[in-house]
């Protein structure tokens, strides 16, 4: 007899998991909101907002947005699964003095959209952005700056792509962006209207990759303007519309297996404008403009005529 009073507290208490896990599920809100004078205690409703975007993150649901509502720096952020933080109509901030700004490790078919931000180093920060995982990154309308490594590192373990539009990227000491897949991964990029300047190295694109630039400056990069590498597997960079000024060398090919297509782009006040080095290919439709650098305007490899 003594028994039975344990077996049904025993059934209640089993009966409760699913409606905690259903009640656990529903505290995640599809649209959450972070505020500089919110707390993370909060459930980060437009009224209660939370104060970081990493004490949001856990309570929006995958698919989910994150928005702003006030002037502030929200702090850096791992990013798991699919999301949007978006910093629409107020000065959004991130502060990565001494980290990564925003970190994406989401799944395989994650898709991932970072609007309307500012990410700084403060001179101490590893990098602005760094993603290692997920279907897509979209970033919109987000300045990056004060790196110790990079504006961006693009290094997917998956195949996965970069879609890059209205940026700017600055004062970074390895390079603005850096796409450099795994063995395992792959990338396809589509960088639009981006100002890349004061950097070690502009935009740097290694194996594994296709990307595609279009009315983008390089500007004032310590090495290379816009640069690619090959190697066991190709590496493709299409120049549209581009404009490389006063980095070292503006645009590079290195290495086999390295390919650069250009069309109506600009390449002056370099101390070098165009350079191929170990089987690295620079081809140009022919209606470029590679004058007065300080050194050796260089050559393309090889002109291709327009069909």
């Amino acid at each position: 007899m003594t028994r039975k009073p344990f077996a049904f507290t025993r059934l209640l208490l089993l009966a409760a998991v699913p409606l905690l896990a259903a009640g656990l599920a529903q505290a995640q809100a599809t649209r959450t909101w972070v505020s500089g004078v919110g707390d993370d205690a909060n459930p980060c409703s437009r009224t209660a907002p939370c104060k970081t975007y990493a004490g949001a993150i856990s309570k929006t649901a995958a698919g989910g947005e994150i928005s702003t509502l006030d002037p502030g720096g929200f702090g850096a952020v791992t990013i798991t699964k699919s999301i949007t933080i978006n910093g629409d109509g107020t000065l959004a901030g991130i502060l990565a003095a001494g980290t990564t700004g925003v970190t994406v490790n989401a799944g395989a078919n994650d898709v991932v959209i970072l609007r309307n931000l500012s990410i700084a180093g403060a001179g101490t920060g590893l990098r602005g952005i760094w993603f290692r995982s997920g279907s897509e990154l979209h970033v919109e309308n987000v300045t990056i700056y004060g790196f110790l490594g990079q504006g961006i590192l693009f290094q997917p373990s998956v195949p996965a792509a970069l879609f890059l539009t209205r940026s700017s990227l600055q004062n970074s000491f390895d390079a603005g962006v850096r796409i450099e897949p795994t063995p395992a991964g792959a990338a396809l990029a589509n960088l639009r209207d981006v100002q890349v300047d004061g950097n070690g190295s502009g935009v740097t694109v290694a194996e594994g990759s296709s990307v595609i630039v279009r009315d983008s400056t390089a500007s004032g990069n310590v090495v290379n303007g816009f640069s690619v590498t090959g190697g066991t597997r190709p590496a493709f960079l299409v120049i549209e519309g581009g404009m490389a000024v006063g980095n070292t060398t503006g645009v590079l090919s290195s290495a086999a297996n390295g390919s650069v297509r250009m069309s109506n782009t600009t390449v002056s006040r370099n101390a070098t404008g165009l350079q191929s080095s170990g089987g690295g290919a620079i081809l140009s439709f022919g209606n470029n403009r590679v004058s007065g650098n300080n050194l050796d305007d260089g050559a393309p490899t090889s002109t291709i005529s327009p069909m």
